[in-house]
């Protein structure tokens, strides 16, 4: 095993910047993964490291060795790409062999090394069959199979998942999870799903750009997000994003005041942008009127079972960095279609709250809602940057 050591790692094409100035130690052993939306220059941070693209600048090295003009056969890396890249005539037996039949293993070795591998995964019952014949699940577990077996220093996976439906991708997520606790090889795995990103990093490298925005554990970056970017990216349903101006021991926004702790880290006043997770909501029954809350008109109701999702409008310009969002599935849902056909755009920015109970709530209805004080979220206006108490960098 190795580590991976980026050092000032600029990559351009013709045109165009995909990678400007990256620095990123990865520790022996440690599975770090990058994600961003796309076109942010995660695959091609990925194939820099495999030696599949050249570095316009910069120095990288896997252990103690400089990699930086190595070609690709020589890295000792294995690769796992997205769509599986089998061979369609060959059985699975010969598929997660081929990397060692290339490398002359003998073929004892060889065998011993497959049905090891095999086993692990899950394959055992598969080894006469051809691709065609397998799941989307199984495919990729032979595509990570064939990788396993080569038992390189460095494991590069690109959006192994994608092809996968949903059920399938939770399934391979965990299955991915136990290999990293058995084997702790070292591990860069791409993609643009954060909640895969949250759940198998031991820290997570948040990219927009081509600039590296923030690296830590998934909980660093969920609790202390170092700038908007970050906090709309991170978290599912994202943070609620709003410019508003601090005055007086509150902060004011569309119409509403919440009061601020004394431990808020705001000092004076000004404007800022303040973010709130949809979970740091609270429902308040009628009649009560907390210090930090907020009345609104419910536009939307998603019922999950054991949680409630409103969705309303602040009316107050959005602090959301663009593109911060991963904008699939409910998470991302544009509720702008949800308007009559002609009818005029509305102003403000859209707000979800999450609830564990609201059986009593009714769409178009008022309905108030406590806030978390200690879990509010500011940053700098102009720069996007954390600031306050919360700014702590994960």
């Amino acid at each position: 095993m190795a580590g991976i050591t980026l050092t000032n790692v600029t990559k351009r094409f013709p045109g165009f910047l995909a990678v400007r100035d990256l620095n990123l130690t990865i520790a022996d052993g440690e599975f770090l993964v990058l994600v961003g939306p796309s076109g942010c220059g995660k695959t091609t941070v990925l194939r820099m490291i495999a030696g599949l693209e050249a570095l316009t600048e910069g120095r990288a090295s896997i252990g103690s060795v400089d990699v930086t003009s190595m070609p690709p056969k020589d890295r000792d890396v294995a690769m796992v790409f997205q769509d599986y890249a089998l061979y369609p005539h060959l059985s699975v037996e010969k598929n997660l062999g081929i990397g060692l039949k290339l490398r002359r293993v003998p073929k004892r070795d060889r065998r011993a090394r497959v049905l090891k591998v095999a086993t692990l995964l899950g394959l055992e019952d598969l080894l006469d069959r051809r691709p065609a014949e397998l799941s989307g699940g199984q495919r990729q577990r032979v595509a990570i199979g064939r990788a396993m077996v080569r038992e390189p220093r460095v494991y590069l996976m690109d959006e192994p998942l994608s092809n996968l439906d949903a059920k399938l991708r939770v399934q391979m997520r965990a299955e991915i999870g136990r290999l990293r606790d058995r084997l702790r090889v070292t591990t860069v795995y791409v993609t643009h799903d954060q909640v895969e990103a949250m759940t198998l990093g031991d820290r997570v490298a948040v990219l927009n750009a081509g600039v590296l925005q923030q690296v830590g554990t998934a909980q660093e970056l969920f609790d202390h997000p170092v700038n908007t970017f970050v906090a709309g990216f991170i978290g599912s349903p994202e943070m609620n994003l709003v410019h508003a101006t601090v005055a007086g021991g509150s902060v004011q926004f569309g119409g509403h005041r919440l009061a601020l702790r004394a431990d808020a880290g705001l000092n004076g006043s000004g404007h800022v942008i303040v973010g709130i997770r949809p979970t740091d909501f609270e429902h308040v029954p009628a009649g009560d009127q907390p210090g930090a809350a907020m009345t609104v008109r419910a536009e939307v109701l998603e019922s999950l079972g054991a949680e409630v999702r409103i969705v309303f409008t602040v009316e107050a310009r959005s602090g959301a960095e663009p593109g911060a969002t991963t904008g699939s599935g409910v998470d991302g849902a544009d509720f702008s279609l949800l308007r009559e056909p002609g009818a005029a755009p509305e102003s403000g920015t859209t707000f979800t709250a999450c609830l564990k109970q609201g059986g009593e709530l009714r769409t178009g209805e008022p309905v108030t809602l406590a806030v978390d004080q200690a879990a509010l979220h500011f940053f700098d206006p102009q720069s996007g940057v954390a600031i306050g108490a919360r700014s702590r960098r994960g």
